[in-house]
């Protein structure tokens, strides 16, 4: 029998990123889950209601410069902030270079990540989210908040612009061709 995060018993002693995944290879559960200093947090997958945003977006970056040099816009993959922390962004941009590196076996962080906002994540944690995306890099983060029809694009962890309706957001400099109208990812 398959585990679920309801029948599964977190374990509490895993102190590395190295210790949480070597338990992962060993327990068969479902579903995916993020490290966090010795903490295991379920991370749900996308909702159905969640689909068309993404499906947007990869659309919108296919017809990128970086994406005919073989960079991608991939769901839920692993960003490793360091030896004590991984994260599993909803949406990850990954660069050919770290396809290599992920080949070679090396660990990568996500230099644009995008979470779309579940009623389920409280502001505490959007704000460790960021402060571990940009501790381990980032340079560029959104947060897409569905039913408020807002993207809320962070440059840091303490500097970011809300973007809604006819708006026009850009992932420049991290993604220099790729924009779009706002209300035109919620039509």
């Amino acid at each position: 029998m398959i585990a679920t995060p309801t029948t599964l018993t977190l374990p509490t002693h895993l102190q590395t990123v190295d210790e949480f995944e070597a338990w992962e290879r060993t327990y068969h559960h479902e579903g995916n889950y993020e490290f966090v200093r010795g903490q295991i947090i379920p991370k749900p997958a996308m909702k159905q209601e969640e689909f068309y945003i993404a499906d947007f977006l990869v659309r919108q970056f296919i017809h990128t410069a970086v994406f005919q040099q073989g960079h991608s816009l991939m769901p839920e993959g692993d960003s490793y902030v360091d030896n004590a922390r991984k994260r599993i962004p909803d949406l990850i941009y990954i660069t050919a270079e770290q396809h290599q590196a992920i080949r070679r076996k090396e660990r990568i962080s996500a230099l644009f990540a995008i979470e779309i906002l579940s009623d389920s994540e409280s502001y505490e944690d959007v704000l460790d989210n960021l402060q571990d995306y940009f501790d381990g890099g980032a340079q560029l983060v959104w947060y897409i908040a569905p039913k408020r029809r807002k993207i809320f694009a962070y440059s840091s962890p303490d500097e970011s612009k809300t973007y809604k309706d006819q708006d026009v957001i850009s992932t420049a400099p991290v993604v220099p061709d790729l924009q779009f109208v706002v209300a035109e990812m919620f039509a």
